[in-house]
């Protein structure tokens, strides 16, 4: 199997919609109560960070490579 770069923004979009999945899921079957204004926003603020942590990435992974050639 080929390997692949490891692209946090990706996991954090994942673990945001299964969170929410969850909470929807949980509010459904009764076992947990939470107002449905406070979903919203914490999706919408978990998919702003998973939109700010590629370019914050590309930083990091473009700073180590300009130290590794420059030795």
């Amino acid at each position: 199997m080929r390997r692949h770069d490891f692209e946090p923004g990706r996991l954090i979009v994942g673990l945001v919609l299964l969170g929410g999945g969850l909470a929807y899921l949980l509010e459904a079957a009764g076992r947990w109560h939470f107002p449905a204004y406070a979903l919203l926003p914490a999706l919408v603020g978990g998919l702003c960070l998973a939109g700010a942590v590629p370019s914050v990435t590309y930083l990091v992974r473009r700073r180590g490579g300009r130290r590794r050639t420059g030795r």
